[in-house]
């Protein structure tokens, strides 16, 4: 890749860690693009040459997340000389970790933005939508290799199950910022632990 390239890749990648640092703070709407590329150190009238349009930008911001995020998940999920169960009892341990951190304020953007975005940009509903898609397809398989390793029991499907348990620890990571208290997460990860009969 020619040098001018690679520096534009670097100053567009730049840009969206930035913007997903303060808007895992203040949310989609509360930042402003100036904020934004002030603080990445962009001169303002840039903006478009790296993004089509603000749509574009929160899109590509949510695109970042997910890639960071699902390799972050893969790794985890991946671990050697662990069972299924423990695995993805680990991977939850994580979520509480990170999500309660800040006085439960958190750093997923799927909590934080999910809501308020898909009202507003169908481009970055659909970006969430593919990403915590992908994050039920990896639950579902690790809960399916559960059930061939013996460390998992359940009721449902391994999609379902998988849904219901995504479904729920979003539900909780919001209700831990409400509270500002743990006690969501912990109460989320013992019923984890009862579906899965880890």
């Amino acid at each position: 890749m020619p040098a001018t390239a690679t520096r534009s890749a670097e100053t567009r990648q730049k840009i969206l860690d930035v913007a997903r640092r303060i808007m895992a703070h203040k949310g989609y709407s509360a930042v402003g693009l100036n904020e934004v590329l002030a603080e990445a150190g962009v001169p303002k009238g840039s903006f478009y040459y790296y993004f089509t349009s603000k749509d574009a930008f929160g899109e590509a911001l949510l695109k970042s997340y997910f890639d960071e995020y699902l390799a972050d998940m893969d790794r985890i999920l991946a671990a050697p000389d662990r069972s299924a169960a423990e695995r993805l009892m680990d991977y939850w341990q994580l979520w509480r970790e990170t999500q309660s951190i800040d006085e439960c304020q958190g750093k997923c953007l799927a909590v934080k933005l999910g809501a308020e975005v898909s009202d507003l940009s169908e481009s970055m509903r659909l970006a969430l939508k593919e990403g915590t898609d992908a994050i039920v397809g990896r639950l579902e398989r690790v809960i399916s290799a559960g059930l061939a390793d013996g460390s998992v029991t359940i009721e449902d499907t391994p999609l379902e199950t998988a849904r219901i348990l995504y479904d729920m620890w979003l539900g909780a990571s919001v209700m831990a910022k409400i509270h500002r208290s743990v006690e969501p997460l912990d109460i989320t990860t013992t019923v984890t632990r009862r579906l899965l009969h880890a």
